[in-house]
């Protein structure tokens, strides 16, 4: 217990110092916002700004205050890029609003008439500039200007483009959920129409892969984690869904999704990433070395003479020679080689038969033997 409290403290420490710092920074801003409310009340009260008079100035002042600390608390929440758009729009707003005013000042407006013309000009240029600056300040690049902008630079968006075959495989879902995907999971139109006409198949196979795959579908989108997007890019030109796929990728430069061999080498071929689900399966098998010694079900008899099959955990093959007559029984075999080829691995070993071993037709002929035993000594005892 003592060793468990002493690895946990540390963390605790570290998450109170942080809370506390929080704290103390809540606390200044406070303070700063109070004294700056108070200051403003004050100079209100004693210009006396558009000839208000006592109550009437506090009320202005602070009302003032108020505004300005809540704009300020707006502004907390808006991006550096957004900011310096917003400047830039407020300075050309006031540019043109000044262009304006001094095109307007040769009009045959009236002196009240014209200076409340100017002074609308002059808020809604600056608040026309200010929205649309706010607005198209996420288009700018800061990186480009280095020094301390270096580190604004965009976060580059990774697509998966999910193919048809993998999605009625299943396996994808599964994947999604422990979290190994990132980014934005890609479902082309014409995906989605090859998948609903292999549901709306005649034969009954093809029917329940697609359903399946609808299903499959379904699942990932109901994630929270995970952006799941469908997107209508078709390309009338290309006649098969697998170049489409290409094609799509390479627009949005993307990886694509698939458990398809043929898929896979041509991608590879175009210039594409691809992520294998059978590529990754494989990877994810254990590794056997030759001489390493391992427990595996014989299930049936192999090809070639005394040979017997099993196979393990997640469907790789195993050939043992000399395990023929122990088909049935848990064996401990010898790894000797490990073939790995497009499919799959393939694991052969060799059981070295040892003293205790009983085979099936041993099995038998003792317990033959037991029961005609008595029978026979009971004869001899008679003849006796």
């Amino acid at each position: 217990m003592r060793g468990k409290d002493s690895k946990t403290a540390p963390p605790a420490r570290v998450s109170a110092d942080v809370l506390g710092k929080e704290q103390d920074y809540s606390l200044d801003i406070i303070v700063v916002r109070t004294i700056f409310a108070i200051v403003l009340t004050l100079a209100a009260y004693f210009i006396r700004p558009f000839g208000f008079q006592g109550i009437y100035t506090v009320i202005l002042g602070l009302a003032s205050a108020i505004g300005i600390i809540y704009f300020e608390h707006r502004l907390k929440r808006a991006t550096l890029k957004r900011l310096i758009g917003a400047a830039i729009g407020s300075i050309l707003g006031i540019v043109g609003a000044s262009l304006i005013s001094d095109l307007l000042t040769d009009t045959a407006f009236d002196t009240s008439s014209l200076s409340f013309i100017k002074l609308f000009v002059l808020f809604l240029m600056t608040y026309v500039g200010l929205v649309v600056g706010a607005n198209k300040g996420e288009l700018l690049n800061l990186s480009a200007f280095g020094g301390i902008f270096g580190g604004e630079r965009p976060a580059k968006k990774s697509y998966e483009i999910l193919d048809t075959s993998v999605i009625i495989d299943g396996r994808i879902a599964d994947i999604c959920e422990t979290g190994f995907i990132d980014g934005i999971l890609v479902i082309p139109h014409f995906v989605l129409r090859e998948l609903q006409q292999v549901a709306d198949s005649a034969d009954t196979l093809k029917r329940n892969r697609g359903r399946r795959g609808l299903d499959i579908l379904q699942r990932i989108q109901k994630m929270g984690d995970l952006t799941v997007q469908f997107v209508e890019n078709d390309y009338p030109q290309v006649r098969e869904v697998d170049m489409k796929l290409i094609e799509l990728a390479k627009e949005l430069d993307a990886k694509i999704v698939t458990n398809d061999f043929n898929l896979n080498k041509v991608a590879q071929l175009r210039g594409v990433e691809v992520l294998n689900i059978n590529e990754l399966a494989n990877a994810l098998k254990p590794v056997y070395l030759p001489g390493e010694t391992m427990k595996v079900f014989i299930l049936k008899e192999g090809k070639e003479f005394n040979q017997g099959i099993a196979y393990l955990d997640d469907g790789t093959m195993v050939v043992v020679d000399n395990a023929r007559k122990m088909i049935g029984k848990t064996v401990d075999s010898s790894v000797t080689s490990v073939l790995q080829t497009t499919a799959g691995k393939m694991i052969f070993g060799r059981y070295e038969e040892r003293r205790g071993d009983v085979t099936h037709s041993q099995a038998r002929d003792e317990r033959n033997g037991a029961e005609g035993r008595p029978e026979r000594q009971s004869q001899t005892e008679v003849s006796q």
